[in-house]
């Protein structure tokens, strides 16, 4: 018979849902959940709940939402619970009060192959940056960020056209099966952490994705921009400026969807329609095929309606 933890499990975002309601759906006892506090949200201020609470609130599971992570009730809450294990995914980083507590430690759920892509955004950039494989890894937490003993690692194929939507929820799948595995295994004495160590070069660092670091350039090779965009989409979508010459200033567009294209642009050319999309000019000479875009203050739609109504050729990369 497999032994039953208590478990206090630790989250934010639909994507730790998943993985804690395999959990609770498992042998296993989940006895808290610790999640950030409810704050204000959107246009009108309105206090909101994050993805795990809610479900927390759902099945009847024990909640906490500390403010600060050393409080001293929340810690005498987390003993209350008297767990054998925590288990965290995408959730804060925690204090050696909190993460040494449970006697089997406490274990994080990372969207990578770790030690490659450490940080806030592992999907979107494993994407970005062309990589073929990805998958999720669990490792005790330490003192570092992401950098703790490994516990297990599940490998996923990263298809050529596979955007970071679709990863995301193969990983999330993946994710679940692997932290109850972990879990069983861990309660079972059969693992053996190894110890994880730091590479360099573009797959080190997965870093928080902003405005900087989101934008297209249009010298890019196709290749680089094509990954860009898939790894942006759904959210938040690669950017960029183009000037309209009916407007006569610099108009917003997001670019969602596209695909590689063999038919030779100039980047002088600017954007060209096509008959399954609009063509855009990409360094070497090469274009890429955009098929989804939003233009700012409209809403996303495939190109050949954006195409309806509007024409590319009045759009251009520099001011003219």
């Amino acid at each position: 018979m497999k032994k039953s933890l208590r478990i206090v499990f630790m989250g934010t975002p639909a994507f730790a849902v998943r993985i804690l309601d395999e959990l609770h759906r498992s042998h296993h006892d989940i006895v808290g959940v610790v999640t950030v506090a409810d704050k204000p949200a959107g246009r009108g201020q309105l206090m909101h709940q994050s993805a795990v609470k809610q479900y927390a609130l759902d099945q009847k599971l024990d909640l906490a939402q500390p403010e600060k992570l050393r409080d001293e009730k929340f810690i005498e809450q987390l003993k209350n619970w008297n767990a054998d294990l925590f288990i965290v995914v995408a959730f804060r980083m925690l204090p050696d009060i909190v993460w040494k507590l449970p006697p089997l430690g406490t274990f994080n759920l990372h969207a990578s192959l770790l030690p490659a892509y450490r940080g806030a955004a592992p999907i979107n950039w494993a994407i970005i940056n062309g990589e073929t494989k990805s998958g999720v890894t669990t490792f005790l937490i330490n003192e570092q960020i992401d950098a703790g003993a490994i516990l297990q690692q599940t490998e996923v194929e990263i298809g050529p056209n596979m955007n970071v939507g679709e990863l995301h929820d193969l990983l999330q799948e993946v994710g679940a099966k692997l932290t109850v595995q972990t879990a069983n295994e861990l309660a079972a004495g059969d693992i053996q952490p190894s110890v994880q160590h730091a590479i360099e070069g573009k797959n080190a660092l997965a870093p928080k994705l902003f405005k900087e670091n989101t934008i297209i350039n249009w010298s890019s090779p196709a290749q680089d921009l094509h990954n860009l965009i898939r790894g942006l989409n759904p959210y938040p979508g690669a950017w960029c400026k183009l000037w309209s010459a009916i407007k006569n200033d610099w108009v917003q567009f997001k670019i969602f969807e596209s695909e590689l294209s063999e038919i030779s642009c100039h980047r002088n050319d600017g954007p060209v329609a096509h008959s399954n999309g609009i063509l855009f000019p990409c360094g070497n000479n090469e274009s890429i095929l955009v098929t989804a875009l939003q233009m700012e203050g409209k809403k996303r739609m495939d190109a050949k309606s954006w195409l309806a109504g509007n024409n590319p050729a009045a759009l251009f990369f520099n001011e003219v």
